[in-house]
């Protein structure tokens, strides 16, 4: 009976595998996808705070968490954010209360409550929407651009700027074009007095946006990335770009770890309708791990991109994906009370099959825009998995399942409580990898791994702002169902995600009404009004400028214009940004790309030379010396990034130098004292 032990334990582990490695379900044509694109909370300054759909808790906000239909954010007195979707950016100043009322394919449609957004829209299709919708009126953006838009304290005051773009304004049954260089100022909710104004000087946080733009516009991923893959902006300061004969041109991250691999130094969240997503811990780690493959070359880690759009071929906007894992199954790997789980990045040419219900047409984009894969290919894996439910796909070679230290597993509790993954690594012998498949594990959600790995917050907005109404144009879906409903139903379905349609039946359970209770749509609104810059005229000291009423003549009473745009907000003047010589520009920029080509070729030397000493060490099967090289080499790394730092430093100093000085700001007769009397929440 003993000789029979092992062949028993294998089927024990490949019956855990099939129970763990659950399939999708396959969708009827009836039934909706998911979204193929999130937004990414990319970067905050100060206290940030993050209301996930579905519940009423704020925790501090994490970057590089994907945020959807229903998520929330606030930003407290002095705090800053950005959000990427796609190739726009949106940018979230002090005191503000934001939130997505609707995030599809073809429509973004933001909320603001109070406080200032400024977004920047690169491209816009033909059937794309862009809607931001304030307490007393919705702004759309018509052309691609750049705008702000400012509500006040009170909420009865929206300041809207075409900074370059075209826009139109809807509310109390008009509508209003605003055109480039260009502020009007709307006050009044049922009817709206609105005043129009040549565009001023920006101040402080228009300083930052714009500087955070220029940093996009010379990043050099571009040449290499799909424009729509979120956060690869973020790329040029971590790593280096080579080319591998195999892949192409691979990035290759700085990191100081030794043994560091993808999908290791996060947590796992839970996000509808995707299900277990992943967060990256580092500053560039968004991009690398919802789109593309890994790959070792030289025994180093390296990110193979989607593919970057190609002369003569139609552009296809690549899919976003939760996390781009295989997920192994064995002894130790299942849905058991203390079991463990494990997974490992995937490679690139290899397939990816969700765990959440999608159609054969959503696997087949969700591939063939993140690496080059036959669609034959991903027909027979889809037709075995999902159709077939051979969930164990034994006949596949996964490049990275066999790689030293690429499998990473962590306990069930951690899983599925958000906690961090690095802190909580559970040791995998690759001999009890017994089983891949394309399933998460069919685990419910607690509410920990909706809210995430932050603490929570300190700062929330005002109870005032929860309940504030905003005016809509296009009619929002009703409000995500509350987490204990979604918990429910998910358990019902066996721990799986829900399909579109279970999720549509359960939102609309939730919330029988057709609009939700605090939005209001518009009414029918006549023929675009075009509201002309009146004449500078100074308002009484002391007095804010008088609001104009476009449905009164020009010289009717109370038609007094105005010099600047009226907000409750201070407006603080700021020095013009320098001319610069479109020729330096490029020259710095060449001059600083050089640098960090040469520290990458420096820093894959060390890399591989290291490589080699963990493997001759491993051999010598001693714990003590394989430590001491471990901190010797994370030493060595630490050293060289503090070097390249340093280079960097002196370039751009050197650079900053061969610049024009700025010129003089303008003094700004109309600005009013910084009113700081707001107490922080």
């Amino acid at each position: 009976m003993r000789k029979f032990a092992p062949k028993l334990v294998t089927l024990i582990a490949l019956a855990l595998a099939v129970a763990f490695l659950t399939p999708v379900r396959a969708l009827a044509d009836d039934q909706e996808d998911p979204p193929t694109r999130v937004a990414r909370l990319s970067h905050t300054d100060g206290a940030v705070s993050f209301n996930p759909a579905g519940t009423d808790d704020w925790v501090d906000a994490v970057i590089n968490r994907p945020m959807t239909t229903g998520d929330k954010l606030w930003s407290d007195n002095g705090a800053r954010a950005e959000l990427h979707i796609g190739s726009a950016s949106l940018r979230i100043g002090s005191t503000t209360g934001f939130s997505f009322l609707n995030l599809t394919d073809n429509l973004t449609q933001i909320q603001i409550t109070e406080g200032t957004i400024r977004v920047r829209v690169k491209r816009l299709e033909r059937d794309e929407t862009f809607e931001i919708d304030t307490p007393n009126l919705a702004f759309s953006v018509l052309r691609p651009g750049t705008y702000r838009v400012s509500v006040n304290e009170a909420g009865d005051t929206t300041v809207v700027s075409v900074i370059g773009g075209e826009g139109e304004v809807t509310g109390g049954g008009q509508a209003y074009s605003v055109h480039p260089q260009q502020t009007a100022t709307f006050i009044g909710t049922d009817q709206l007095d609105a005043d129009v104004q040549e565009m001023g000087d920006g101040d402080d946080f228009d300083q930052w946006c714009a500087d955070r733009d220029r940093r996009e516009d010379r990043s050099t991923s571009a040449r290499y990335v799909s424009p729509d893959v979120i956060g690869s902006e973020d790329l040029d300061d971590y790593g280096g770009w080579r080319p591998v004969p195999e892949y192409g041109t691979v990035w290759f991250p700085h990191t100081a770890v030794v043994g560091w691999a993808p999908y290791r130094y996060g947590h796992w969240v839970y996000i509808a309708p995707w299900g277990y997503t992943w967060v990256e811990d580092e500053a560039w780690g968004f991009a690398p791990f919802h789109y593309g493959r890994w790959v070792t070359v030289g025994g180093v880690w390296g990110w193979v991109p989607s593919p970057a759009p190609a002369v003569g071929v139609v552009y296809v906007r690549p899919v976003y994906a939760p996390a781009l894992v295989a997920w192994v199954g064995g002894p130790h790997f299942g849905i058991a009370v203390g079991a463990n789980v494990g997974w490992f990045p995937l490679g690139p040419r290899e397939v990816y099959v969700p765990s959440y219900p999608v159609s054969r047409a959503y696997v087949t984009n969700i591939n063939v825009t993140n690496t080059r894969v036959e669609t034959t290919v991903v027909n027979n894996y889809y037709t075995t998995v999902v159709v077939n439910k051979q969930v164990n796909v034994t006949n596949v070679t996964y490049v990275n399942q066999r790689v030293n230290g690429a499998v990473t597993a962590t306990s069930g509790a951690s899983f599925t409580s958000g906690q961090s993954v690095s802190r909580n690594v559970v040791h995998v012998d690759q001999r009890e990898v017994v089983s891949v498949g394309a399933g998460a594990p069919a685990i419910a959600p607690t509410r920990q791994t909706v809210m995430g790995s932050g603490a929570a917050a300190r700062f929330r907005p005002p109870a005032a702002l929860a309940s504030r109404a905003v005016v809509a144009k296009a009619t929002p879906p009703p409000p995500p169902p509350s987490f204990d409903r979604q918990q429910a139903a998910i358990r019902a379905n066996g721990g799986r995600p829900l399909g579109g349609a279970q999720y549509q039946e359960l939102r609309q359970a939730s919330a029988p009404a057709a609009v939700r209770p605090n939005v209001r749509i518009a009414p029918p609104a006549r023929a675009a009004i075009a509201i002309p810059p009146r004449a500078n005229v100074a308002a009484r000291p002391g007095q804010p400028p008088a609001a104009v009423n476009p449905n009164r003549p020009n010289n009717a009473p109370g038609n007094v214009p105005a010099n600047k745009a009226y907000t409750d907000r201070p407006q603080t003047a700021r020095p013009s940004v320098a001319s610069v010589n479109p020729a330096v520009e490029q020259q710095h920029q060449q001059q600083l790309e050089n640098l960090r080509k040469q520290q990458d070729l420096e820093r894959q030397k060390v890399e591989q030379q290291q490589v080699k000493e963990q493997q001759k060490v491993q051999t010598q099967n001693n714990v003590q010396k394989q430590t001491q090289v471990q901190q010797k080499q994370q030493q060595q790394l630490e050293d060289l990034e503090h070097k390249h730092d340093t280079q960097q430093q002196q370039l751009q100093q050197k650079q900053a130098a061969d610049k024009p000085p700025a010129k003089a700001a303008k003094p700004d007769k109309d600005a009013k004292p910084p009113k700081n009397d707001r107490p922080n929440r």
